[in-house]
């Protein structure tokens, strides 16, 4: 399934001009993403590739998010995943309140492919240590990005704001 990223009203990106999210769930406890970019990625700040390793304040740069949430209940978990490969993982108790690493799932695994209009980032995630994601219930998604141009604007997309 597809899902179009919409630019916050007050954001401003000359560089990215799309960004779609294919999400797909191969198993009941998998969530696999892959964030297209389409734009001039010459103006887009992308963090070289590195070994990929957990970190913490991804989202300062270009930054690619998922939130996710049984349907019931308040708790739910961010993951983050930097062009880099860099990634994080957080659980929260409820909306913004009660952060946590979430130190129970592994590292998910993350693929970039560049080229001087498209840029995608894939990450697939073991979500079956999660204990707030019931493996055989329905989840809740919310997807966005930060992108970061060279000249330092940063513009924020998700699918709702």
């Amino acid at each position: 399934m597809a899902q179009l990223l919409r630019l916050h009203a007050d954001s401003h990106c000359f560089a990215a001009a799309q960004i779609e999210v294919e999400v797909a769930r191969p198993r009941t406890d998998c969530l696999a993403l892959s964030y297209i970019v389409t734009g001039k990625m010459r103006d887009v700040s992308i963090s070289p590739v590195m070994a990929a390793a957990r970190s913490d304040k991804l989202w300062e740069h270009t930054c690619f998010e998922a939130f996710v949430r049984a349907s019931s209940g308040a708790e739910y978990y961010e993951f983050n995943f930097a062009p880099s490969t860099q990634w994080a993982a957080y659980r929260f108790s409820s909306y913004r309140t009660g952060r946590c690493d979430a130190a129970e799932i592994s590292a998910p695994e993350i693929e970039v492919q560049s080229s001087p209009d498209r840029y995608t980032l894939r990450a697939s995630l073991k979500l079956d240590c999660l204990s707030a994601l019931p493996r055989n219930s329905m989840w809740q998604l919310g997807l966005s990005a930060l992108i970061e141009e060279m000249s330092g604007r940063k513009s924020y997309w998700a699918l709702a704001h």
